[in-house]
């Protein structure tokens, strides 16, 4: 069972909750870079996610060297190719479900969504300082893209955190020596879908209303979990689309990983 307020780690698998997302790797003994070097990280997200692309970026340069930044403007054409795999998936019935609760969202939810996300942003914003303006940033049609590929070879993370809607390819994931990571809105593997979240809460099942970290392999959330983190909603005041993205708007609340700790993947 998750914890009932605040942001809480558990450790079901492996003791990798440290206390700081690889802010120093290990000596080079066993294959690692220098002891007391800050631990590079990438951060893959949407261009117009700006939780991610600044509130994101600023907490992991606040404790690693943020080496670059993916930022991913999709084309229209893939929303559609989206849309018609879902209605594929889930069928026209169903499909009409989604479309009359995001005309719901878009109508009476919005304005507080929008509102609560600028609240997160700036309490984010206050609390650590922007990257530097060095830092490289690729803007790219997806994440999967030979130019993405490219970019993060160029920058050579030691981690990336994903947070993007698209599945990675192996030599996008798998480039990062540690590891690419994603802190799932979900609990997995009960809700590995990605609105784990609205699910949780549709099925009743409050105490899986929570976010997971997980290594990201060939699956979709198979990968090994680090920790299951939640905090104290409320699933009447607050919006779906709010709890939701709470893991972005709380990330600094949230245990950080040790990645001096974290095996290394073959």
């Amino acid at each position: 069972m998750l914890g009932d307020g605040g942001w809480h780690g558990i450790r079901p698998y492996v003791p990798v909750l440290g206390a700081k997302f690889g802010s120093h790797l290990a000596d080079d003994s066993d294959g690692h870079p220098p002891a007391g070097r800050l631990v590079k990280t990438l951060l893959i997200c949407h261009h117009d996610a700006a939780l991610d692309h600044i509130g994101i970026a600023r907490w992991l340069g606040s404790f690693s060297e943020l080496v670059g930044v993916v930022q991913v403007r999709e084309p229209r054409q893939r929303l559609w190719r989206r849309i018609r795999r879902e209605v594929t998936r889930v069928g026209p019935v169903r499909f009409f479900d989604v479309l009359a609760y995001r005309a719901y969202q878009r109508v009476v939810l919005a304005a507080g969504d929008r509102a609560w996300e600028a609240g997160a942003l700036e309490r984010l914003c206050a609390a650590y300082p922007p990257p530097p303006p060095g830092t490289p940033i690729l803007v790219t049609s997806s994440p999967n893209s030979r130019e993405a590929a490219e970019f993060i070879q160029r920058c050579g993370p030691d981690v990336t955190l994903a947070r993007c809607k698209s599945l990675l390819k192996p030599e996008i994931f798998a480039f990062p020596r540690h590891g690419t990571f994603v802190l799932h809105p979900g609990v997995c593997p009960e809700y590995r879908n990605a609105h784990g979240c609205f699910w949780a809460l549709a099925s009743g099942d409050l105490h899986k209303v929570g976010a997971t970290l997980l290594r990201i392999d060939e699956g979709v959330d198979t990968g090994p979990v680090y920790g299951y983190f939640r905090y104290a909603y409320d699933e009447v005041a607050e919006s779906p689309f709010v709890i939701q993205g709470l893991g972005p708007a709380m990330a600094d609340e949230v245990l950080p990983l040790e990645i001096s700790r974290v095996e290394t993947p073959s």
